[in-house]
């Protein structure tokens, strides 16, 4: 199976992007997990591409990052917010595992998962006007959350038998998280000594995530993952508007 394929099915996964299906076999999500982090560059650089448009034009910083959020949100088609919002809702509504798994693959948003959107994107918001970020800060928090969402995928159990968690996990990990972790690492670098920081912040949000899940449900399923991107994203840029 060739990179090139397993990048493209990273994409198709992870983005509403019209991407063109490779020929031939369709590698599996667990194959494709590795360009998680490239998936994320791409979001990354569709929300910096619309923030510099945005400031071209005069705008305001609220306006400007709201509009940069909303185009990675298109770019995404709010995938990892939805599973924020599911995640919040099972955490916050069920006594149960069972309870609280059974409330996540209900389509039906309700109060926690609202809070939780209104929340996630007021921190994320708050962070970009507080940062004022260069072009550069949204790729590399696209990467680094995204490659803390793979590490999450890798390093937690599947907890249903089915479901993105499931079909993305298994597989041969051995090099996939020195992989992802130099991706991370490389779009991080341009930042600076505030790489560090910001790193820290990527890892402490997806960190608070995975130890939820693994305490409440036992492991991962596929709005765990994305629940963990978001965190890890406010994480970042609630990071780099400490150093700016």
């Amino acid at each position: 199976m060739s990179r090139h394929a397993e990048l493209h099915a990273a994409l198709m996964l992870l983005t509403r992007l019209p991407v063109k299906p490779v020929g031939g076999e369709t590698p599996s999500m667990a194959d494709s997990r590795w360009a998680f982090p490239l998936a994320g560059a791409v979001v990354g650089a569709i929300s910096a591409l619309v923030f510099w448009l945005a400031g071209v034009l005069g705008l305001g910083p609220f306006a400007v990052a709201l509009l940069a959020i909303g185009a990675g949100v298109l770019a995404t088609g709010g995938l990892h917010e939805d599973g924020l919002a599911d995640l919040a809702d099972g955490l916050g509504g069920g006594a149960t595992k069972d309870r609280k798994l059974e409330i996540m693959r209900d389509s039906r948003i309700g109060s926690y998962g609202v809070l939780a959107l209104i929340l996630s994107l007021g921190l994320i918001t708050a962070g970009i006007v507080e940062a004022a970020p260069v072009f550069w800060a949204f790729i590399a928090i696209g990467v680094a959350s995204r490659a803390a969402m793979a590490a999450a995928l890798i390093l937690l159990p599947p907890v249903r038998d089915d479901g993105l968690g499931h079909a993305a996990s298994g597989g041969r990990a051995d090099g996939t998280i020195m992989v992802i972790g130099a991706m991370a690492a490389l779009a991080l670098l341009p930042l600076g000594w505030s790489a560090i920081v910001v790193a820290g912040g990527v890892i402490l949000g997806a960190g608070v995530v995975a130890r939820l899940a693994m305490k409440q449900l036992g492991g991962q399923t596929g709005d765990v993952l994305g629940a963990t991107q978001k965190a890890a994203e406010i994480g970042g840029w609630l990071a780099l508007a400490m150093v700016c």
